[in-house]
């Protein structure tokens, strides 16, 4: 992931359409390496999750070219490469497995390295049947959220207050607030900048404990009650 990371360092200080240009090599190269680490990911994860076993690199992966009419940030490329396995591509809006490289910057507006699950930004329909679920079903929930010990749930996103419908003492009122639905893992640097069979070795057993809360998502999603 060396090559990666040098690449993304160099680009996140040099955001412009004249240096991209001069350096694309870098970047085909960079891009290559991240789809064949992906493929193996896929292939890796889809022995325990038959959901995305059949997808594609394209399916999980994307551009680098940032849109920017929509963006805090007005720079034309994006400083990390990212791949979301999920059932059907990452596009269908189901929960699924993230995986995210992109050095820290001195801005401070950079995620870093990390590992991430569930769903994010659902549509508010699907965010209340999520939300009915885990006030339904608190034992499943908390199995589910026992499963993933390295994980931290992202609260940033939530109501101030347990939305209504709900009593305001329920057993998960916390998790009933939220608005979008994800969970991250770090991704030490040791281990991105080690052996890269260790590296896929170590990120799908992270993945591994976040199967149950993507189910739980997902269930959801496919029941069609929303």
């Amino acid at each position: 992931m060396k090559n990666i990371l040098a690449f993304l360092d160099a680009l996140m200080r040099n955001n412009d359409r004249e240096w991209f240009q001069t350096h694309k090599s870098e970047y085909v190269a960079a891009q290559a390496h991240f789809n064949d680490f992906a493929q193996k990911l896929i292939a890796e994860v889809g022995k325990f999750d038959d959901s995305v076993k059949d997808l594609t690199v394209a399916d999980c992966t994307y551009r680098i070219y940032k849109d920017m009419r929509f963006s805090k940030y007005k720079i034309p490329y994006k400083t990390h490469m990212g791949a979301y396995l999920c059932p059907h591509g990452k596009k269908s809006g189901y929960a699924g497995y993230y995986f995210h490289l992109e050095p820290v910057d001195s801005e401070d507006y950079s995620f870093g390295n990390l590992l991430a699950a569930g769903l994010y930004n659902p549509t508010p329909s699907l965010a209340i049947a999520i939300r009915n679920r885990i006030f339904n079903e608190p034992n499943a929930f908390e199995n589910a959220l026992k499963a993933a010990e390295h994980y931290h749930w992202d609260d940033n996103d939530r109501l101030k207050k347990v939305p209504n419908g709900f009593p305001q003492d329920a057993v998960h009122a916390e998790f009933l607030k939220l608005k979008t639905f994800t969970i991250a893992a770090p991704l030490p640097d040791e281990i991105v900048l080690g052996p890269e069979n260790k590296l896929l070795e170590y990120v799908v057993s992270i993945f591994r404990e976040a199967k149950p809360c993507n189910d739980f998502i997902n269930q959801v999603i496919e029941s069609g009650c929303w």
